[in-house]
């Protein structure tokens, strides 16, 4: 029975998705075991770390792949076609969401004793205004910020995952940076 078994460890994705059209469970298990960390990390940050939500569209996004693995377009790297789906997710979440979360936490300002209390205190106050100004953006914006800032991808990787070209994400990014940096100046004021 050896002399059968596959070691499907060494395949490639755009390998194992082929063996997927073809009924092989193995080909799944494997790009499972490869994708499935990395995309409920990122569905965690993309949901606003809802971790409940994350894993519901985790589930909902293999069960698309097993049961249309035709869909695979084979003219993209596996991965990049995947992470589309998954932007794709995200967009319609975004989409079919009622309201959005408010900033609602607040802070009173208690003069810091020490100088790192005073940082931390800072840093707090920057990172949620950063995500205040985050969740006001459009659903694209704000998926074109994770995937650069949180997911740390490539602009090659954004551009194919977008579909557009990667000067149009470099202008993006460019625009998209230089509009979050103006609203959080208060933060630097050799800026203001």
């Amino acid at each position: 029975m050896a002399l059968f078994h596959q070691n499907f460890s060494k395949k490639t994705d755009e390998e194992l998705m082929s063996l997927l059209t073809r009924g092989g469970q193995s080909a799944f298990d494997e790009l499972y075991c490869r994708y499935s960390k990395p995309l409920l990390n990122f569905f965690f940050r993309m949901t606003n770390n809802d971790r409940e939500k994350a894993e519901d569209m985790l589930h909902d996004l293999f069960l698309k792949i097993i049961e249309h693995p035709e869909s695979f377009d084979c003219t993209r790297t596996f991965s990049t076609w995947f992470y589309t789906l998954a932007g794709n997710m995200i967009k319609n979440e975004y989409r079919n969401r009622s309201a959005r979360q408010e900033f609602e936490q607040q802070y009173q300002y208690n003069p810091a004793e020490t100088k790192q209390e005073a940082d931390t205190i800072d840093r707090q106050l920057f990172n949620n205004r950063l995500q205040a100004e985050l969740n006001q953006l459009d659903p694209e914006s704000e998926l074109l910020f994770n995937m650069r800032f949180t997911e740390e991808m490539s602009v090659k990787q954004i551009a194919g995952i977008l579909d557009c070209p990667e000067g149009t994400v470099k202008s993006r990014l460019f625009y998209l940076t230089r509009q979050l940096a103006k609203k959080l100046a208060i933060y630097k004021p050799e800026l203001n």
